[in-house]
């Protein structure tokens, strides 16, 4: 599987760890705090997903990828993706 690192270009998945759902966010308070956590869905289809690029420029990245076929549909840098709101463009 290759990623596409805003700064990089194309590299091998090797070099990028993978942290999970981009979508949730932080809730307020400790209320909701255990299932942010803990519980997300796993499910079929496409993500946002939060990666780091570990052996590379060691940027957090956030991918649109298909779950089910592994095909990448666009990556953008986190910080600019939390920015926008939107998610990727």
């Amino acid at each position: 599987m290759r990623i596409s690192c805003p700064y990089c270009g194309e590299r091998d998945a090797q070099e990028f760890v993978y942290r999970g759902d981009a979508a949730p966010r932080r809730p307020d308070g400790e209320a909701g705090f255990h299932d942010y956590v803990y519980l997300r869905d796993n499910r079929a289809g496409i993500m946002a997903e939060h990666w780091y690029h570990a052996q590379g420029c060691r940027t957090w990245i956030v991918v649109t990828r298909d779950t089910r076929t592994h095909e990448m549909l666009g990556s953008a840098l986190a910080s600019s993706w939390l920015q926008d709101g939107e998610g990727i463009r």
